[in-house]
């Protein structure tokens, strides 16, 4: 029981998909601004840099399936 309340409390929260997308939009843009004021990342900056970005991907694509927005909408 202490080492599932140990992995419970060590685990990192996670957000839920909406935040985790305004979370990676905003660490791409930061990324952006570093990259126009010449500074340089490290690879673990690097590699999150790539999962935000999948997960912007995978969120544009889900959404321009959806025919209604998160109210239910219609879009078009």
């Amino acid at each position: 029981m202490i080492v599932a309340l140990l992995l419970l409390i060590s685990a990192p929260a996670r957000a839920d998909g909406r935040e985790e997308l305004d979370a990676c939009q905003l660490i791409i843009a930061r990324a952006a601004q570093a990259t126009q004021a010449g500074t340089a990342s490290s690879r673990q900056d690097e590699a999150e840099l790539q999962r935000c970005r999948q997960i912007v991907r995978d969120w544009m694509l889900r959404e321009s399936r959806m025919s209604v927005d998160e109210q239910g909408r219609p879009l078009r």
